[in-house]
């Protein structure tokens, strides 16, 4: 089977709970609009010249290439958070990098943790950031809650 190069992308982030751990990150699935899908994670490379397109409502069951972070618990009154950040380089033909990041802290720490990520990425490569566009989940858990973000590749 050969897959398509994705050629489009756009960030989705969203927080609930869930009778179970399974049915929390399901359920912040689908409050993040990318529930009813079979997520394909994959690591971290944004294809070349990709463009970022609202988020779409995406076909039931779809193989969708994801990469998300998530973080979930049962201690009531902990806070988790995920967040996904995706480096834009300047010169449309090189790649670019998406980092994930989670926590049981607060969301503007996790979103700085996940673009350092980034940062460091593109120093490594050596590339031009040209833009880093960021999606973050976070929540107080009352039984079991999850937080998910997540860059979605389409074609």
């Amino acid at each position: 089977m050969v897959f398509a190069l994705p050629d489009k992308y756009f960030l989705a982030a969203g927080f609930a709970e869930g009778a179970t751990a399974l049915n929390a990150f399901d359920n912040a699935l689908l409050k993040a609009g990318i529930g009813n899908t079979n997520l394909i994670r994959i690591s971290s490379i944004l294809p070349p010249a990709a463009v970022e397109i609202n988020p779409q409502i995406l076909p039931f069951g779809s193989l969708v290439p994801t990469a998300y972070a998530e973080e979930t618990s049962d201690q009531p009154g902990v806070r988790v958070s995920a967040a996904v950040a995706c480096g834009v380089p300047e010169d449309p033909r090189l790649p670019g990098v998406i980092m994930e990041h989670h926590t049981q802290t607060d969301e503007q720490i996790c979103r700085a943790e996940v673009v350092q990520k980034v940062k460091e990425a593109f120093a490594v490569r050596g590339y031009q950031l040209a833009t880093i566009k960021v999606a973050s989940a976070s929540g107080v858990v009352k039984n079991i809650g999850s937080a998910v973000a997540a860059v979605v590749l389409w074609s």
